[in-house]
Formats: C-alpha cells, sequence, structure tokens
C-alpha cells in the first residue's frame, strides 16, 4: 500500500499535525519588525542578529510566504526576522494581505512595532539631515503624519509596541532581547584566553592583557627548554611556583562580576591576553589553566596560543 504524501496548503506549505510536530529547537519563528521611520528598527534588526537571528531588511511583504515556505522545508533557518516598512514603497500595501495568508497557512507571526514621539522623530531626522521617506517636497512633519496613517492598521495588529522616545540604542538593544527572550535564545558571552609573546607585540583586540613575566622561566630550565607550556612538564612547573596558582585563582576570581557585567551589557565576545617573553612556557601553561577555572565557573571559553612556534 502506498504511503500518503502529508497534506499541503497554498504554495506548497506542509501542514504539520501532532505526530510530525518539530521539537520547539527546530519550529520556524518569524518576526516581523515593523513602524515609524527613525524609530529604531535598524537597531532593533540588529539586536536581533547578534541573537542569531537571520535579519532580513526592507523585505517586499509578498517575499514573506516564500521564506516561510523554506523555513517549513527545514532549509536549516528555524529564526527569521523580516524589517518591513514603508521603505518598499507600493509593496507595503500588500502586507496586510500577506499576513492574513499567512494566518489561514497556520504560519504563526509576531509583530514588532516601534514607535516614538513626533518631536523625537523629528529631532532624529534633522541631526542626520536625511529626508522622511514619505517627506516628499514638504516638511519632515508631512512625512511622520502619513507615516502614522499607513501604518495605522500595522499599530493596531502589532504583538508588541515599543516606544523608543526616551530609549538608547543601548535600551533598545536590551528592549529587544526581553521581547524575544527564551531558555535558548540567550547568546552567551563569548571568552577567548589568549597567550602570546611580548617580543612579538600585544595583541590588538585584546580586552584584557595580563603579564607571566613575574614567574620564572623554564626556558631556562634544560630540560624544559624543548617543551611548551601545554607539555605536562612545563604545566606543572609553571603552575607549581610560589603565587601562580594562587594568582590563577584571584584572577578568575577579579574576572567573574566584569565577565557578568558584560553579558549584562550585551558586550558577546571579550579577549583575555595573557603574555610572557616568548608566548611558549609560562603564558601558555597559564592560560589553559585560566581557560579551565573559567570553564568549570560555567562560561564558554576557547583558547588560543598565538605565538606558540613561532621561536
Amino acid at each position: 500500500m502506498s504511503s500518503t504524501p502529508p497534506p499541503t496548503v497554498p504554495h506548497g506549505i506542509p501542514v504539520l499535525d501532532e505526530e510530525t510536530e518539530l521539537p520547539r529547537s527546530e519550529r520556524p519563528e518569524i518576526l516581523i519588525i515593523s513602524g515609524m521611520s527613525g524609530a529604531g528598527r535598524t537597531r532593533a534588526a540588529a539586536a536581533l542578529e547578534d541573537l542569531d537571528w537571520y535579519v532580513i531588511d526592507n523585505l517586499p511583504p509578498r517575499m514573506l510566504m516564500p521564506l516561510a515556505v523554506m523555513m517549513r522545508s527545514g532549509d536549516g533557518i528555524h529564526r527569521l526576522a523580516a524589517v518591513v516598512d514603508v521603505r518598499s514603497g507600493e509593496f507595503f500595501a500588500e502586507l496586510v494581505n500577506v499576513l492574513d495568508e499567512l494566518r489561514r497557512n497556520s504560519i504563526d507571526y509576531r509583530i514588532i512595532f516601534l514607535d516614538a514621539s513626533d518631536a523625537e522623530l523629528v529631532r532624529r531626522f534633522e541631526t542626520v539631515r536625511r529626508p522622511h521617506p514619505l517627506q516628499g517636497p514638504g516638511r519632515i512633519m508631512d512625512g511622520i503624519e502619513n507615516e502614522r496613517i499607513v501604518l495605522e492598521q500595522m499599530r493596531n495588529r502589532a504583538d508588541v509596541v515599543i516606544d523608543t522616545t526616551d530609549l538608547s540604542v543601548h535600551d533598545l538593544a536590551h528592549k529587544m532581547r526581553e521581547v524575544v527572550a527564551s531558555d535558548d535564545a540567550e547568546r552567551p558571552l563569548h571568552i577567548t584566553v589568549m597567550s602570546f609573546g611580548f617580543k612579538y607585540g600585544l595583541p590588538l583586540d585584546a580586552d584584557h592583557v595580563v603579564d607571566m613575566r613575574f614567574l620564572a622561566n623554564p626556558y631556562w630550565v634544560s630540560e624544559l627548554r624543548h617543551l611548551t607550556g601545554r607539555d605536562k612538564e612545563v604545566s606543572d612547573y609553571v603552575l607549581g611556583l610560589p603565587g601562580a596558582k594562587e594568582f590563577a585563582t584571584s584572577y578568575v576570581g577579579t574576572l567573574t562580576p566584569v565577565l557578568d557585567g558584560y553579558q549584562n551589557e550585551l558586550k558577546p565576545y571579550v579577549t583575555i591576553a595573557v603574555g610572557c617573553t616568548g608566548g611558549k612556557h609560562r603564558s601558555v601553561a597559564m592560560s589553559e589553566e585560566i581557560s579551565r577555572q573559567l570553564r568549570d565557573s560555567g562560561f564558554a571559553v576557547r583558547t588560543i596560543h598565538r605565538d606558540l612556534g613561532r621561536e
């Protein structure tokens, strides 16, 4: 007996029944970002990109349905954020019908609408010295008033309305994170612990630099000279020196509130540079120890040794 293919709806979108329901982590999520020009749509989109959403700016509304089909077919995109606004011109008039079609095809989406006071929007346009997209030959206020009329239906349909009048770009990023927050939506802080040799120069992207030259140099121990800080013999020697292990523990303890603060301030990456003379022995061993302790504290850490092998 031949198997029956899964039912489909218009545009070839497969219907998901209870038996074929995808795991939560793989279910398509669609966010539609709209709102007033100058209210912060670009910054909102950037915040979503930082949270690993696939973001498309200034999308013609009619493209939402094909993208939804791609997501349903399991092509690897599970979270799509589309910025749709009056910049798409006459295409924007199609948006309401497209949203209705998405609903008819059981495609869930959320609308986030960004707004701000007229006075603040005028101030922002004057600051960047750009015309409002609906201004034409008139004033900025003419464009704002026209846009409010065009966007009235979208504002009424919105799941979330964010007033950005008194929000900094940083505050808006926080707000977007709150709106899309879920158990698996938070992007962790990515920490790189990098060993290096001072004689080759400081790493340009280092956020923190620590100097291991206060420890005795294994280079002057003949049986250790040819080894590196990744070898157990060198690691045991370096971490066994007076003050070495205590330094690592104290340093990680000092870093912990700093790293927590970076997460609160939406800084996604941090590089900790650990240096010694040549980047072969002390800095390598200490980088490995600091990385181990940070991982034990629950941080995501990668360890790289920039100058290992350069001697």
